[in-house]
């Protein structure tokens, strides 16, 4: 299994350039700086700009997410809050623990049922169908007057969040330039944390209103960006790769050429376009020999090959995408970042502040998350993957290594040791800033990329459901590790950040420059000389079509 994994540097570029040179007479390789689409990384951002502007207002579905992740953070501790539902107040931490856990649930729900509208209706009309479904709930939680209606409307807002961090990285995937396609991704995980820290000090805040508008306007002011998305969506180009999907071509050529703001008989339009339709018709071509009884086009049929789909993920060809999309997700929830942003008050109090310094640097330590995503816009496609989550892994052992060595030495008396204590706040931060640098956008970044054609919105999906199921895990064990332990959760957190170096070691390859098409040859899941051999024949067929087109 290791050797599957190994760096594609070992992988057999020539041939893979000679199949491609054979088929179109062109040369292959997406790196060679005269026939890329710009600058990889940042730089690229202005040469590609149209892609760049898709890309940056998809990703407001992640400002969404963000945003009604962190507006119950402040809301919670609200006076004007709790009157209204005093079941929070007195029922103890269930009443409290359900009600932010329905957005979780209600996440997973969504994420999971959003990857076969996607590949029904587009991925831009299934991020109108969230939209819509987040509004109902926004609306919902805006006019709660009672706790049921409250959790109901936070699950239902739950499920139109779920749907968007599921479809708004793949739809950015399928529009975005090899060069480029990773620094747009992390646009996805700069507005889910810009929506955290918009959502922090929004709060804090209106908390000074006197009545209920202290806690319903914040959820109401959730509603607008929802609505711009929304509407401003259906007049973005669809996905190229989900046009080809449905035997769309030559409207596939025509978004390439809108995309790429380039005319379509550009030669490097004309590869991608081929590249494209060959990696769509090969995985077609598979699943139609694997599913053979499935062909026919019943209703019955449909479901069922839509159940075989989810089952094919973990099928050779897949199971080593599928692996890595859903352990990224694994190890960002278990290195500790949500554990941190739920319950950082509460951490910030076994470090010693004050009630309204841990409200304060609660607000500090999302900004500063927010400053490490935003470096990943210039290290993301330049530096790669890989490097990123390997470095990244380091400084968060380190951080919460010192933290626990610090916080077990002199939490017993902290206004003895106020020094200590502000280096385990400073360690906090760095924390903070080396996962926003690297476990923050690219475990969003890899699932939408790495998966083939025919199951991209069904992985994408059941990566997203990993990460909100593990997500609704930490958030049900850390209150018990930080009340039964003490410095004992930052070793648990260490840990799993230190496993987390050794998983990407052995089992990640480097993503970065490829394009989506290239991801078979990555995970070398069709290295066998008979699938080549298939793919020659399919690139042959659709080359000799274009000549004679």
């Amino acid at each position: 299994m290791m050797e599957d994994f190994k760096d594609d540097d070992m992988i057999d570029a020539k041939k893979i350039e000679d199949t491609h040179e054979d088929a179109v007479g062109a040369e292959r390789s997406v790196l060679d700086r005269r026939d890329a689409y710009c600058e990889p990384g940042f730089k690229g951002i202005f040469a590609s700009y149209y892609v760049a502007l898709c890309a940056l207002f998809s990703a407001m579905g992640g400002l969404l997410f963000g945003y009604d992740q962190g507006v119950v953070s402040v809301i919670l501790v609200m006076p004007q809050f709790l009157d209204r539902f005093g079941e929070i107040a007195t029922g103890g931490g269930f009443y409290k623990g359900l009600m932010t856990a329905m957005i979780e649930l209600g996440a997973l729900i969504g994420a999971l049922n959003q990857g076969w509208i996607a590949d029904k209706i587009s991925r831009k009309y299934s991020i109108v169908v969230a939209v819509i479904v987040f509004t109902v709930g926004s609306i919902l939680q805006t006019a709660a007057v009672d706790y049921g209606m409250l959790t109901f409307a936070r699950f239902v807002g739950g499920v139109g969040i779920g749907m968007l961090s599921m479809v708004a990285p793949l739809y950015i995937s399928e529009i975005s330039p090899p060069e480029i396609r990773g620094t747009l991704l992390v646009l996805e995980e700069l507005s889910i944390v810009t929506g955290i820290v918009i959502a922090f000090w929004t709060t804090y805040g209106t908390q000074y209103i006197a009545n209920e508008w202290s806690w319903r306007l914040p959820f109401l002011i959730q509603i607008f960006p929802g609505l711009i998305l929304g509407i401003g969506i259906v007049f973005l180009p669809f996905s190229p790769r989900w046009l080809c999907s449905k035997d769309r071509d030559d409207d596939a050529l025509r978004a390439l050429s809108k995309l790429r703001q380039l005319p379509p008989t550009d030669h490097r339009i004309q590869r991608e376009w081929f590249d494209i339709r060959a990696e769509v018709a090969l995985h077609a071509e598979i699943s139609a020999e694997r599913h053979p009884q499935l062909q026919e086009r019943t209703v019955s049929n449909r479901i069922k090959l839509e159940v075989v789909g989810w089952v094919d993920l973990f099928r050779s060809g897949c199971w080593r995408r599928t692996f890595v999309g859903s352990g990224l997700m694994f190890f960002q929830q278990f290195v500790g970042i949500n554990a941190l942003i739920y319950y950082s008050p509460t951490l910030f109090e076994t470090m010693g502040l004050d009630y309204d310094m841990q409200l304060i640097m609660s607000g500090v330590l999302n900004c500063t998350q927010l400053v490490g995503v935003a470096s990943s816009l210039w290290t993301m496609d330049r530096v790669g993957r890989r490097a990123l989550l390997l470095s990244g892994s380091i400084v968060m052992f380190l951080s919460h290594l010192i933290i626990a060595v610090l916080v077990g030495k002199f939490s017993y008396d902290w206004p003895s040791f106020r020094p200590e204590g502000w280096a385990s706040v400073a360690m906090l931060l760095v924390f903070m800033l080396g996962f926003g640098a690297s476990w923050g956008p690219v475990p969003w970044a890899m699932p939408a990329e790495v998966f083939p054609s025919s199951l991209r919105a069904k992985g994408v999906a059941f990566s997203t459901c990993s990460n909100w199921l593990f997500n609704f895990v930490i958030g049900l064990i850390t209150p018990p590790l930080v009340e039964g332990t003490g410095y004992g959760a930052y070793v648990f957190f260490a840990v799993f950040s230190l496993l987390s170096l050794v998983w990407v070691y052995w089992f990640v390859p480097e993503t970065a420059g490829k394009s989506l098409e290239e991801m078979d040859h990555v995970f070398k899941d069709l290295s066998s000389e008979g699938e080549e051999e298939r793919r020659e024949r399919i690139e042959q067929a659709i080359a000799t079509r274009m000549a004679n087109h």
